[in-house]
């Protein structure tokens, strides 16, 4: 799972870094959220397979700091998709005050103050809110990390009001669009400037779609550890196995592998550049009875129908 997040994540922002046409506010929003799912494989898993066998036992602080790594991530995902969410409503509700707005330098700052929130929120237990120092105690999450900080900082107020306000804005953006897409059609107008305006806002609706599906794939990722830490909370006599434990913990780690199979197979651009990247590689070699021809037509009589355009809006 560490791999195909590393390998998936570092092929978006390849691509990205590639093509000019693709350097836009929100590729780099879609970047640095990347970023953090490659640091989730490289970083975040190696900690927690480590700490879920105890270690390290020569430190105490480098425990905690691989803790924290650990929630850092976990907030840099979730403010990376709050700035998008953001990107989004003001490119379909204030198109017009969009390029003012959304600027190169702006757009870097946002991703600055994501990144700076998300370090310091995660590393609020080496500041001291974790639970005592235990003699010949392991590195274990559980015996670390206090209870009521991930339920009530952590959960309460730094994952979950996030993402009621992430799905606020974009039912405000579903609701705008289906309004816009209705006030075009009661005009009865044909081809024209108000039917390319219709296809400039399905094409922001797809995007919107696409990124709305990365967050309700977050939610479902990580929601159910949360839920676990609340049980231990209210209820410290109830039993909660270490296997289901484990099993949320690699649920949650899970998201950082499909993010990047969302943008794949949802937005074109990121389609096109993977099929540039498909046919390079020598399948025949490979597989014997396909072909570079036959390969590239069986991927092109797979493509979606629905996939959108370089994101629009920029």
């Amino acid at each position: 799972m560490a791999f195909l997040a590393v390998f998936g994540n570092v092929f978006i922002c390849f691509v990205v870094a590639r093509n000019k046409k693709l350097r836009t506010a929100t590729n780099y929003l879609l970047v640095s959220l990347a970023v953090a799912d490659i640091l989730v494989g490289a970083v975040a898993i190696p900690c927690a397979l480590l700490t879920d066998i105890g270690l390290p036992w020569c430190s105490y602080y480098l425990c905690v700091l691989m803790l924290c790594t650990l929630l850092v991530l976990t907030q840099a995902s979730i403010f990376g998709m709050f700035t998008i969410a953001v990107e989004r409503y003001i490119a379909i509700l204030r198109p017009f005050r969009y390029s003012v707005l959304v600027t190169p330098r702006n757009t870097g700052l946002a991703i600055a103050v994501a990144w700076a929130l998300a370090v310091a929120i995660g590393l609020v237990p080496l500041m001291g809110w974790r639970e005592a120092q235990i003699a010949e105690g392991g590195c274990f999450f559980n015996s670390v990390i206090d209870e009521s900080y991930m339920v009530y900082f952590n959960f309460l107020g730094c994952t979950l009001l996030p993402l009621l306000a992430m799905f606020v804005i974009y039912s405000k953006i579903f609701f705008e669009v289906k309004r816009q897409i209705r006030r075009i059609a009661e005009r009865h107008i044909g081809i024209s400037a108000e039917e390319k305006r219709r296809k400039i806002i399905c094409q922001e609706l797809q995007t919107a779609m696409s990124l709305f599906i990365v967050l309700f794939c977050f939610t479902l990722s990580w929601i159910p550890i949360h839920i676990l830490h609340c049980i231990k909370l209210y209820c410290p006599h109830c039993n909660v196995t270490t296997s289901v434990m484990l099993t949320m913990v690699i649920l949650s780690h899970f998201n950082s592998v499909i993010n990047p199979i969302i943008y794949v197979f949802r937005i074109k651009s990121f389609w096109e550049a993977f099929k540039e990247a498909s046919s390079c590689i020598p399948y025949p070699a490979l597989f014997g009875k396909y072909s570079n021809t036959n390969l590239t037509v069986m991927i092109k009589a797979e493509s979606f129908r629905n996939q959108n355009n370089a994101l629009p809006g920029l």
